[in-house]
């Protein structure tokens, strides 16, 4: 087995559970999944943040829920509960949901907060030069590709190298790139000091504040918040794992972890069947390069067996999109005849109607190769990564 990168998002009002233990200024709220519970929630915010006026906010995994309706500004209680009963239970169609739209099993009841200015902050990793990278922008409340396209300049990045952390020089560089003086700039600094903690001390993958606000009341606070968390790192944090939202990610790939494959879920029409993630990245480019499109990354890791390979087929043959499936196993820790064997019993228990192209390699490929062609199943046999590529395109086509 490799080590594969595959990360868990969390809801708004989770990160912002995060954020506060740290120290960061949040907008707080109540969250609510029945619609009975919206009149105590609004007087409980009103009661304890002495709200005057409120806003309703969606929470699903993506962004520009505002542009699809998902977050409503309430100037009375009537109205507060009014958003909350039509965001509730609604299909969310943004941007980053697609066309399908994503059902809101949950709202956030917060104050509204008197905004004087949005800025935009973040932490992540450029792997590029290994290290850590904070960003900031005085274009908060805007989606950071869109000012990165019209507007590059307008993004300041400070790298971290990770044995040594952002240090306090790097944080006033980023406080002043936003404009900050005074308080504020000691504010900022602190916020910025203990982002990065947070950040390390969870094993994010991302920490996004969009936006980071400036009150009229002079405070800096975050309005909404993003993070990414490693799996590979969860074990550490079971407090975090336990915010895993299995409704806000893609069914087959929920179904796939229980089965300990590494499933996603892409938009071709070609089904990939690999062991180890570097292989399976390859297979995916050759199949891009012979003209298809790949529907799926699917590693089967280095314990493939019968019933590892037959999990993995009717996963990939549940979407729809699929018309040929490419297996693609190099038999180093796992033994190739292993796999061919899960190969029969899969493609004959399973009544396969999509084409499936095989390349084995590695060991006890030639045993291999001779189960699968005296199975007398329409399997077709390749010789190359090439070959598979080319012949699975094309039986993609056909399929089509």
């Amino acid at each position: 087995m490799g080590i594969y990168y595959f990360f868990m998002k969390i809801h708004e009002y989770q990160a912002k559970t995060v954020l506060k233990k740290y120290g960061i200024p949040i907008q707080d709220g109540v969250v609510i999944d029945k619609l009975e519970d919206a009149r105590q929630a609004i007087d409980r915010v009103a009661k304890e943040w002495n709200a005057q006026q409120f806003v309703i906010k969606a929470q699903i995994h993506a962004g520009g829920r505002g542009k699809g309706g998902g977050i409503k500004f309430s100037p009375v209680k009537e109205k507060a509960l009014e958003n909350c009963q039509a965001i509730l239970g609604m299909t969310l169609v943004t941007p980053q949901t697609g066309s399908s739209g994503q059902k809101v099993r949950k709202v956030m009841v917060g104050e509204a907060i008197d905004i004087e200015k949005e800025f935009y902050a973040a932490i992540t990793l450029d792997r590029s030069v290994a290290q850590y990278v904070v960003m900031v922008s005085t274009e908060g409340g805007v989606e950071i590709e869109e000012v990165a396209a019209k507007t590059p300049e307008k993004i300041v990045k400070e790298w971290v190298t990770p044995s040594v952390g952002l240090k306090p020089f790097q944080a006033r560089k980023l406080a002043y790139a936003l404009g900050l003086n005074g308080d504020l700039h000691k504010q900022a600094v602190t916020f910025f000091l203990n982002l990065y903690r947070c950040f390390i001390e969870t094993d994010a993958s991302i920490a996004e504040i969009n936006p980071l606000v400036l009150t009229k009341q002079g405070k800096l606070l975050a309005l909404d918040a993003k993070f990414n968390f490693d799996d590979n790192a969860l074990f550490r944090h079971p407090d975090i794992a336990e915010m895993r939202d299995s409704h806000e990610e893609d069914p087959t790939e929920v179904e796939a972890s229980q089965f300990k494959l590494n499933y996603i879920k892409l938009e071709g029409n070609v089904g990939c069947m690999v062991n180890g993630a570097g292989l399976a990245m390859a297979t995916m480019d050759i199949i891009k390069l012979k003209g298809g499109k790949p529907a799926n990354f699917l590693d089967v890791g280095g314990g493939a067996n019968v019933e590892t390979v037959k999990n993995g087929f009717r996963i990939i043959l549940s979407d729809p999109h699929v018309k040929a499936v490419l297996i693609n196993i190099f038999g180093g820790i796992v033994r190739c005849d292993r796999v061919a064997n899960g190969i029969i019993q899969a493609v004959s228990e399973l009544d396969l109607k999509a084409p499936v192209v095989v390349r084995l390699e590695g060991t006890n490929s030639e045993l291999a190769k001779e189960l699968l062609k005296n199975a007398g199943l329409a399997i077709i046999s390749a010789d190359s990564l090439s070959d598979a590529a080319e012949k699975v395109v094309s039986a993609a086509g056909k399929g089509r």
